[in-house]
């Protein structure tokens, strides 16, 4: 090589270097251009660069290939070497001349093969920071995960960009259903599709990521908010092109609108915050879109210290069983009650709302029936024992239960430990929201009924009760929720369906029980539709069982 042709190399590789070295500032044109006189200097026809994200993608020739040069006079091959990095993935260069050119002498071969190597190993660790920084910011499916979502958090704090900005968090509702019914893969077309759509309406100024399963996080600036939740509310998207086949899907939204100046120690407040208001979402407890609020805060609180001391509670003793009364309309008399559980902590009760909903969220709430089984069974006991009167009492049964293989196996252990006669017991049980849960019930009640327990559908037309639920399930009582009593606010068709209902239960050989009775003319409707059970604050509110015990002897409630 002459001295004017070492001189250009040397300037070449020393710009080369400076380019690669260039960590914050670096520019691929710049690169590019280096690479091109690096070829002309050589004599090359072409350059080919090939990365592979493993050994197998190499194999199947997935990966991806780079031509920065190529000048169309050839494809002789003149050098190439292949990296494997720690991590298996695959780097490949070679380097081409024109097909009739002349070998390139040893020196410049050297040369060449220096300024080859030192290139693939900046390619290299370029590819690789790319490959680390994918794997820790995109999940499997390409989606930004959670990590994504934390640094553009941190990102925008540090810019001051949190004004005027809103995270939200939503779960899809009842995805798992339409997997099972479109299957999975359809379903993961509709899911990027409906992605893709939030992703549209946040804008460039928003980002959307995937935090696992079928949740999503995203922050965006306040103005697009509503069109986002008008698309959590239900948007129908294509899944299949084809056949032009469409779902509806939907989601429940935790939403944390910035205050101004607001400014976070770290992101996980934020995540805390529309994690925690989406999981009420997802309950219904403040409905399907839940806004963050102070007050919201402090009910975790309160979930959060009942989670914490249940079942010490449990072991002291602190629950205990209230007794309200159903009342035959006609002579007064008490012909049953419902046992209500009451926490007694420091001769203060903790209302059933403030604990009932923490339990439920788990199987706590299945310990607690079962707890107040034995609390009734107990008590019917030593009446029976001291020649009081007994009268049916019921007790709730949550949803939970039904996952239980054993349950009666488990209600019965209680119930016969105590010589209780199965004619005192009752369970109430709440009409069932998805076609597992009704198979579940419907063994639940045939198992109850097989050891003569009576069984009743709680809460009937409080939710989209079926009539295949009293059709196909063979309860023993109708208990109708207040709703269903017809007021003065509400009689037209509220009467017109309480009476048919009330008369197809009773052709159907079902007792019938009223509950939320609170007025005098609910009273004489009642009477008119001979429904002659009621409970309710008109006779009583949920009694202490030494108040309940005073009533139940004798005791007449004046009727209207």
């Amino acid at each position: 090589m002459d001295d004017k042709r070492t001189a250009k190399y040397q300037d070449l590789l020393k710009r080369m270097v400076g380019s690669m070295t260039e960590f914050d500032k670096f520019s691929r044109e710049k690169f590019v251009g280096i690479l091109f006189e690096i070829c002309e200097l050589f004599n090359l026809s072409k350059g080919v660069t090939e990365f592979y994200e493993s050994l197998s993608a190499e194999k199947e020739g997935k990966g991806e290939i780079l031509i920065d040069y190529d000048n169309g006079k050839g494809e002789k091959p003149v050098l190439s070497h292949r990296i494997v990095t720690p991590t298996m993935t695959v780097i490949k260069s070679t380097l081409y001349m024109a097909d009739d050119a002349e070998p390139l002498p040893e020196d410049e071969k050297h040369d060449l093969d220096l300024m080859l190597r030192s290139m693939m190993s900046f390619i290299s660790r370029n590819r690789l920071e790319k490959l680390v920084e994918k794997l820790a910011y995109y999940d499997e499916f390409g989606y930004p995960n959670l990590n994504f979502f934390i640094k553009h958090l941190e990102l925008m704090k540090e810019n001051k960009e949190l004004d005027g900005n809103t995270a939200i968090q939503f779960n899809m509702r009842q995805f798992s259903l339409i997997n099972k019914d479109i299957g999975r893969d359809a379903g993961d077309i509709a899911l990027r599709r409906y992605y893709e759509a939030f992703k549209s309406v946040i804008g460039d100024k928003g980002i959307i990521c995937r935090v696992g399963g079928d949740n999503f996080a995203a922050v965006f600036k306040n103005d697009v908010l509503k069109k986002a939740l008008q698309l959590a509310e239900g948007y129908p998207v294509v899944y299949d092109d084809e056949n032009e086949k469409r779902v509806l899907l939907s989601a429940c939204v935790g939403v944390f609108v910035f205050p101004d100046g607001y400014v976070f120690d770290r992101p996980g407040e934020v995540i805390g915050r529309i994690f925690s208001t989406a999981q009420d979402a997802r309950l219904e407890m403040n409905g399907t879109i839940v806004y963050y609020s102070e007050q919201i805060s402090a009910n975790k609180e309160k979930y959060m210290h009942v989670r914490r001391f249940f079942k010490d509670a449990l072991a002291n003793g602190e629950f205990q069983a209230f007794y309200q009364p159903k009342v035959n309309i006609v002579t007064g008399e008490i012909v049953g009650a419902e046992a209500l559980c009451r926490w007694m902590l420091d001769n203060k009760m903790i209302a059933p709302v403030d604990f009932i909903p923490v339990l439920e969220q788990n199987t706590d709430i299945c310990s607690l029936d079962l707890y107040m089984l034995d609390l009734v069974c107990r008590d019917i006991r030593r009446w029976l024992d001291e020649g009081r009167k007994v009268v049916r009492v019921s007790v709730n049964l949550s949803r939970k239960n039904l996952i239980d293989p054993d349950l009666i196996e488990h209600l019965l252990i209680i119930v016969d430990r105590y010589k209780i006669p199965h004619r005192y017991i009752e369970f109430e049980l709440t009409e069932t929201t998805t076609d597992v849960e009704f198979t579940d019930l419907k063994r639940i009640v045939n198992g109850i009924r097989e050891n003569d327990i009576c069984i009743t559908v709680d809460d009937f037309g409080v939710g989209y009760s079926s009539l295949n639920l009293i059709r196909e399930i063979p309860w023993d009582v109708l208990k109708l929720d207040k709703c269903f009593i017809p007021t003065e606010d509400n009689y037209g068709v509220t009467e017109l369906m309480f009476r048919y209902v009330v008369g197809m239960a009773k052709a159907m050989g079902l007792e019938c029980v009223a509950e939320g009775v609170e007025t005098a003319e609910q009273i004489e409707i009642l009477r008119e539709n001979e429904c002659l059970i009621a409970q309710g604050y008109y006779f009583d509110k949920p009694l202490p069982i030494s108040e309940f015990e005073k009533k139940l002897e004798g005791y007449r409630y004046a009727c209207p």
